[in-house]
């Protein structure tokens, strides 16, 4: 059954909220990514069926992109025990832990143990990091979506090498940018 929303309405705003809150409390870096709206278009655009998130926090993205695609499954990995507990339990609340699974673990460990491969991937972890979005890249199919938040938060010459490669023609087709800007969106070329 299809969803319409309002134009700005956001079904998962209470997580969002839920996340800002915990992480108030809690002093941790449980940061939640802006423009939930703007994946769920995203993965309406693109239907994948499965969907790599790299920072779950306390779910709210891994809801957003699962919403936006009715078939998509959505595995989201999260290091922090205690957001894996949370994301578990907003997950159930809003009846999406059917095509939700939330590992715990660092990225690249679980991304190591992993042979998946996926239509769209996801970071939104601190700051990417050159291995980790190697290991994205290589579970991503030929002409998945790729979206990766954070990059000016790693440092400046790691930043400009992530983008030098997510700007490379023969790798990369380059789309519009969301949360205003801050976020890439490539769509892969090639093996």
């Amino acid at each position: 059954m299809a969803r319409f929303y309002a134009v700005n309405a956001d079904p998962y705003a209470a997580i969002q909220a839920a996340t800002r809150a915990h992480r108030a409390l809690h002093g941790c870096d449980a940061y939640t990514f802006e423009d939930g709206p703007a994946l769920r278009q995203l993965a309406a655009r693109w239907k994948p069926t499965r969907i790599l998130e790299l920072g779950t926090a306390l779910g709210y993205t891994a809801c957003c992109l699962a919403d936006g695609s009715a078939s998509a499954q959505v595995d989201t990995i999260e290091a922090d025990a205690e957001h894996v507990a949370l994301a578990r339990s907003q997950i159930e609340r809003v009846g999406l832990s059917a095509r939700i699974a939330v590992h715990h673990g660092r990225f690249e460990d679980v991304l190591t143990v992993r042979e998946d491969r996926y239509d769209l991937a996801f970071f939104d972890g601190f700051a990417p990091d050159p291995a980790v979005m190697g290991q994205i890249t290589a579970r991503l199919v030929t002409g998945g979506v790729l979206i990766c938040a954070n990059l000016a938060l790693a440092r400046l010459s790691v930043a400009q090498q992530l983008l030098d490669d997510l700007d490379d023609p023969a790798k990369w087709q380059r789309e519009p940018s969301i949360e205003g800007g801050r976020t890439h969106v490539r769509i892969k070329r090639g093996a």
